[in-house]
């Protein structure tokens, strides 16, 4: 899917910091210029977990807070944690949610040795948006910081495991990913986690996915359901420049829409 970032972009006192902008301007981060930097996928993310107020949500891999933050915006009264390896980013997700007026709790540690804190902790949702490439078969990006989001060493079942463990009885699990990770990711599934729905994310129509969606419920028996492919951009192909959002991908991406699970 084309790569898409922020609505606005503003050099900060620290050069190597950006300042944009994200759901018309209701949520605003601090990111790397030139590390790994969240756009169109966080929010999708964000936009597609079923998370009501007074619920928790957790997401694994958070980054500088794109996703959580964004789920914290749309749905006010959120009991917000996310687990983060890279301390500077973490750093960057704890002055995001304090730039925000948010209440996210960031925890440093891995998938593979989680830290007690949240070993202590079970939530109604846990979003995720693990690495999307493997690096024994692709290049390394130059910036450490986004070669390890991007390609990071953990393998998907210690991503997958961890979701499932911290997730309460019939809470959900939302996942992003590139569609050429999905039979991993459909192996990597525990034993615990049913009911998985899958929605492919077609950047334009007549493309192929290039990415999807998955949700799951922990404890659910519901067969496995392919729902119909959603398009992110109105047209065929790039006839100009400017924003082509399809309707639904606008509302939500300027919004803060629920993404139409159907």
């Amino acid at each position: 899917m084309p790569s898409w970032s922020s609505e606005t972009t503003a050099s900060t006192a620290d050069s190597d910091l950006t300042l944009d902008a994200f759901l018309g301007g209701r949520l605003r981060l601090r990111q790397p210029a030139r590390g790994f930097r969240s756009g169109m996928d966080a929010i999708l993310l964000a936009a597609a977990v079923p998370a009501r107020s007074g619920e928790s949500a957790l997401e694994l891999g958070c980054g500088a807070g794109a996703a959580i933050l964004a789920l914290g915006t749309r749905v006010p009264g959120l009991a917000l944690c996310g687990l983060e390896l890279q301390p500077a980013y973490a750093a960057l997700a704890r002055e995001n949610a304090s730039l925000n007026a948010l209440p996210l709790t960031v925890v440093n540690g891995d998938v593979v040795s989680p830290p007690a804190s949240l070993l202590a902790r079970v939530f109604d949702h846990v979003l995720l948006n693990p690495p999307y490439y493997d690096r024994t078969t692709t290049t390394p990006a130059a910036d450490p910081g986004r070669d390890l989001a991007h390609g990071g060493p953990a393998p998907l079942p210690y991503w997958l495991g961890l979701a499932a463990r911290r997730l309460r009885p019939g809470g959900t699990l939302t996942l992003i990913q590139r569609t050429a990770r999905l039979p991993e990711v459909l192996a990597a599934l525990p034993a615990t986690i049913g009911s998985p729905e899958l929605i492919p994310l077609v950047p334009r129509e007549g493309r192929p996915a290039a990415t999807f969606l998955l949700r799951a419920r922990k404890g659910g028996r519901a067969p496995f359901r392919l729902l119909a492919p959603l398009c992110v951009h109105a047209a065929s192909r790039h006839e100009r420049d400017g924003e082509d959002l399809s309707p639904w991908a606008r509302d939500v991406l300027r919004n803060g829409a629920v993404l139409p699970w159907r």
